[in-house]
């Protein structure tokens, strides 16, 4: 019974992941529950602190990879801050939405931070265009690497507790 709670978390987890929400963190948490409450640490303490570690690189892989790829398309720092604060900016007005508002606020935060900040620094509107191109990009590329990092994360709790 334990195992079918803790699997049934593992996948709401991963739901929450794709929604854009701390899905990575309430995994953690579980699974420190589950090793607190049941009997014998069925997870052991190291993979504990490594699924928090991993957890703690997917978080800053999401902003700084969202920056990186503006820079990459030729985006100043200031686009790359840009495309990381409206990312963080799109994820919170779309929260309203049902389901999917938070990642499409996201991605829409991403690529208009960039865009503004790139023009307002006085680059084209073309150029600054492809910068945001390049920073909507990243942070899809940065959701998919989280949803894969939250589904390692996800089985290795599972077998480490299924032992």
């Amino acid at each position: 019974m334990h195992l079918l709670i803790l699997g049934a978390v593992i996948i709401l987890s991963l739901i929450l992941i794709v929604l854009g929400l701390p899905g990575l963190w309430i995994m953690v948490a579980t699974a420190v529950t589950y090793n607190l409450i049941v009997p014998g640490e069925p997870i052991g303490w190291v993979t504990l602190i490594a699924v928090a570690v991993l957890a703690f690189v997917a978080e800053l892989l999401e902003f700084s990879l969202t920056g990186r790829y503006a820079r990459k398309y030729g985006g100043s720092r200031r686009a790359g801050w840009g495309a990381i604060l409206g990312g963080i900016v799109g994820a919170m007005v779309g929260i309203p939405v049902p389901i999917i508002g938070s990642v499409i606020g996201a991605f829409i935060g991403s690529f208009l931070g960039a865009l503004i900040a790139e023009f307002t620094g006085g680059s084209s509107a073309g150029d600054a265009t492809r910068v945001a191109k390049g920073a909507l990009i990243g942070r899809v590329v940065s959701t998919v690497l989280k949803i894969g990092i939250g589904l390692t994360i996800g089985v290795w709790i599972f077998i480490s507790a299924a032992k």
